[in-house]
């Protein structure tokens, strides 16, 4: 089977209902994307980032994957599909995807302020003064602006060693993620959905697929079909 590497951002869960920083122009309830989402927010606020995390987790689990999610997991029967994710829900693995990685962390997981590898399971909220076993308070597993993102290395790996590259509701503007199309060999056939085409420097072999996602996988499952 061939290595089918899909790289989804915000575009791929905002017809699950998922709004993105962007639908709100970067703010939340009037605060900056800084003061939730970011090691500086936290220590000002540690509440406030709670409080939005806590929202954003119930939102994912009253949201249901749609035909976008479930196309791309359908194509597993003719791909080694492997999807990396911007996206912090769990939407492509309920959708039926075997093979997600995130490269921003997850929303139904937590972990120690002090140690990044105490990672626990979370569906409800998490407060202050909830602590992990080495004592340390608990944050939402997710990878804010500042911080270093630990899967880049891996993920950059499953782009050069792909057959085919696809690019579905991402706006290519957040790095490092955005970069991973460098790593994407000249010669292997990539594929961009969205409904607004991002301005990427002139690469062969590129197709452009400009609808949302749910119309534009399906039209990628048709595309694709060439080379099963």
């Amino acid at each position: 089977m061939k290595k089918l590497v899909v790289l989804t951002g915000a575009g791929v869960s905002a017809e699950s209902g998922l709004k993105t920083f962007r639908d709100s122009d970067g703010l939340w309830e009037g605060h900056d994307v800084y003061e939730v989402a970011s090691p500086r927010g936290w220590h000002k606020n540690a509440q406030l980032v709670l409080d939005f995390y806590n929202m954003r987790r119930r939102d994912v689990a009253a949201a249901q994957p749609n035909a976008a999610h479930k196309g791309l997991a359908a194509l597993e029967q003719f791909f080694d599909v492997h999807i990396i994710t911007q996206n912090i829900d769990d939407l492509h693995e309920r959708a039926g995807s075997t093979k997600v990685l995130h490269l921003h962390g997850e929303i139904f997981k937590m972990r120690s302020v002090a140690n990044e590898q105490l990672v626990y399971d979370i569906r409800g909220d998490i407060n202050l003064g909830d602590r992990a076993s080495d004592g340390a308070q608990l944050r939402p597993a997710i990878v804010w602006f500042e911080e270093a993102v630990p899967m880049i290395e891996p993920a950059a790996t499953l782009a050069m060693n792909a057959d085919i590259f696809v690019l579905v509701g991402t706006s290519l503007v957040v790095y490092p993620a955005a970069g991973l199309l460098d790593y994407v060999e000249l010669a292997t056939p990539k594929f961009i959905v969205d409904k607004h085409i991002p301005a990427v420097r002139s690469q062969r072999n590129m197709t452009f697929i400009e609808k949302p996602a749910t119309e534009g996988v399906a039209d990628l499952q048709d595309l694709l079909k060439q080379y099963v």
